[in-house]
């Protein structure tokens, strides 16, 4: 989480912002993993970040934040991802709660609702 490190080498404008290691994984996917908002807002500010890319196994930043329990991180990449997708990919794993309800006793539909998506 070097916030202004990753500030600095993004305005030089001469870092590849998606490249991946050896599990396709990027330095989005790393900071989401990890829960840095500080890392994760100036790499959602570039017009050149994959939001969404899959690593080796499928998986996306919004995925592993939300497997972790970064709630806010979630927040934050669904205002910027596809959300469809990543819905999609989570509902076919047969593993979700459609219905599970956070602590404010919201549930998924309702969000998206709130959020005003409508796929």
């Amino acid at each position: 989480g070097h916030e202004a490190v990753v500030k600095i080498l993004l305005k030089t404008d001469k870092v590849e912002v998606d490249a991946k290691d050896s599990h396709g994984r990027t330095p989005l996917w790393w900071a989401a993993e990890r829960g840095h908002e500080a890392v994760v807002k100036p790499l959602l500010e570039t017009s050149k970040v994959e939001v969404d890319a899959k690593d080796g196994f499928g998986r996306t930043p919004l995925w592993r934040a939300a497997e972790r329990g970064h709630e806010a991180m979630v927040k934050l990449l669904l205002e910027t991802g596809k959300v469809e997708a990543v819905v999609k990919m989570l509902l076919e794993t047969g593993k979700v709660e459609v219905d599970a309800k956070d602590r404010f006793g919201q549930t998924p539909l309702w969000w998206a609702a709130e959020r005003g998506h409508e796929a």
